[in-house]
């Protein structure tokens, strides 16, 4: 499958316009505001997304440390950086992720990095044989 293909969880530090954008696109995408849990801890936001076939859409590094090293169990992480950046950037961001029809498996955490024109994408099986090794590959367009 593809990110396209993905359903997303948009946690609360994503901007309710990056939410509407996607979702106007196709893409099954809820949002932890909308949902009414603002609040929730990250471990349960994991969970919640684990049992639902989510892939956690964040500008928040915690939830790679919850899936990594403490073995939280999760679906998918897509990790944006640097966070608290404009709505526009976020959505230039994800759709050039998504126009590169990126493969994924799940588990899987994705760590996308813009800076300036350049975009670095990192991804990591979260499988439990490949935890100890790398897993990763990294573009940039």
């Amino acid at each position: 499958m593809t990110l396209r293909d993905c359903r997303f969880l948009a946690d609360e530090n994503l901007h309710s316009g990056v939410v509407s954008h996607f979702r106007s696109q196709g893409i099954d995408i809820i949002s932890v505001r909308e949902q009414d849990w603002s609040g929730t801890t990250d471990r349960e936001l994991l969970h919640r997304a684990y049992a639902d076939d989510r892939v956690i859409l964040t500008h928040d590094s915690d939830f790679g440390l919850l899936a990594i090293r403490q073995g939280e169990p999760v679906y998918g992480i897509l990790y944006l950086r640097p966070g608290h950046i404009k709505p526009e950037q976020t959505i230039a961001t994800l759709q050039t992720l998504f126009d590169q029809s990126l493969s994924v498996t799940p588990p899987f955490l994705v760590v996308a990095q813009k800076n300036g024109e350049n975009l670095t994408i990192r991804m990591k099986s979260l499988l439990k044989q490949d935890r100890e090794g790398d897993g990763s590959t990294a573009g940039s367009s």
